[in-house]
């Protein structure tokens, strides 16, 4: 099975899922994350560069699209092109400022500019602090049809998230994306064979900014809202969860852990309440209220069992697995 083939039958099995009664806000819900998972990824897993902000553009775009389309009444294809460049921009900025550290100070100097952002985003009025930006209308794409219905939101998001997806797919394996991986394998070698290291590692960030401001943006424009946990540091704890999970490093790794993630903390409580049933156990019935414990019990198994996430587990004994 070849990679398109492979690619094409991950969107397929989104394609079909609201019409084999999957509800859609939920799917929509996994494939905002997953982006958001994707745009870690490809500076975590294909240039080694742990961030520990990426919520900063998460949020910060969702706030800026969504009071574009609230407050100013753009359209949706605007709102979206705003919260994007409002993602590019911030990470500009973070990234002028932290690229030129390694390791853990890279990641901490992206935490400490992602907890400032935060306490921006919370004074600014149109944010409306703790209660949140409501209310966000999904307009008219193009000013030719509504978003209001949740299929037509749900193909229109699916078509962004395979464009966004592919993107990052031709970007790893172009030659931009060859040199990324010789700098996070020997950046001393990288800088000897000439390379400008600092502004490959720019654009790369820029690049995941960008993307994780798309994802923000599609976010509220699906969900209708934009609150402070969009741009809390837990948020960019819980994506590089997912990135960890689903397997970092892979290009169909983050997907696979948005969607594990995002079922826990969603249909947990569901879970426990037929696992109630079948067994008799009540114990069970207590799992809604213990997301973070069962999430956080899952990453150790991980990082004990499989430390390449499921989808690099999967590739070890099934090579054709590798190629997601």
């Amino acid at each position: 099975m070849n990679k398109k083939v492979s690619y094409g039958l991950l969107f397929a099995c989104f394609a079909v899922a609201p019409l084999v009664g999957i509800y859609p806000i939920f799917v929509l819900k996994v494939m905002c994350f997953a982006l958001f998972a994707c745009a870690l990824n490809l500076v975590l897993g294909y240039a080694g560069l742990l961030s520990l902000g990426h919520a900063a553009f998460f949020g910060g775009a969702a706030y800026v699209a969504g009071h574009a389309m609230k407050a100013w009444g753009v359209t949706p294809e605007v709102g979206l092109l705003l919260g994007t460049a409002t993602g590019a921009l911030i990470g500009l900025g973070a990234g002028v400022l932290a690229i030129r550290r390694q390791g853990i100070y890279f990641a901490m100097i992206t935490l400490a500019l992602a907890q400032m952002l935060f306490f921006f985003w919370l004074q600014m009025p149109f944010t409306h602090g703790e209660d949140g930006l409501q209310g966000i209308p999904r307009g008219e794409l193009l000013g030719l049809f509504s978003l209001a219905d949740d299929m037509r939101m749900y193909y229109v998001a699916l078509a962004i998230f395979a464009a966004a997806f592919l993107m990052i797919v031709r970007t790893v394996h172009s030659p931009f994306g060859q040199v990324l991986a010789a700098i996070k394998e020997n950046e001393p070698r990288a800088t000897s064979l000439g390379y400008d290291v600092d502004r490959y590692k720019l654009l790369v960030f820029m690049l995941s900014a960008a993307l994780a401001g798309l994802a923000g943006s599609l976010k509220a424009l699906v969900l209708g809202f934009a609150t402070l946990t969009d741009v809390h540091w837990t948020m960019s704890g819980t994506v590089v969860l997912m990135t960890l999970i689903g397997g970092v490093g892979t290009l169909a790794g983050p997907v696979i852990g948005a969607l594990l993630v995002v079922t826990l903390e969603n249909k947990l409580g569901d879970i426990g309440a037929f696992l109630t049933q079948v067994s008799g156990i009540e114990w069970f019935s207590t799992l809604g209220e213990s997301v973070t414990m069962v999430t956080g019990a899952i990453f150790m198994i991980c990082v004990l069992s499989f430390r390449s996430g499921i989808l690099g587990f999967l590739a070890e004994r099934w090579p054709r697995a590798g190629r997601l």
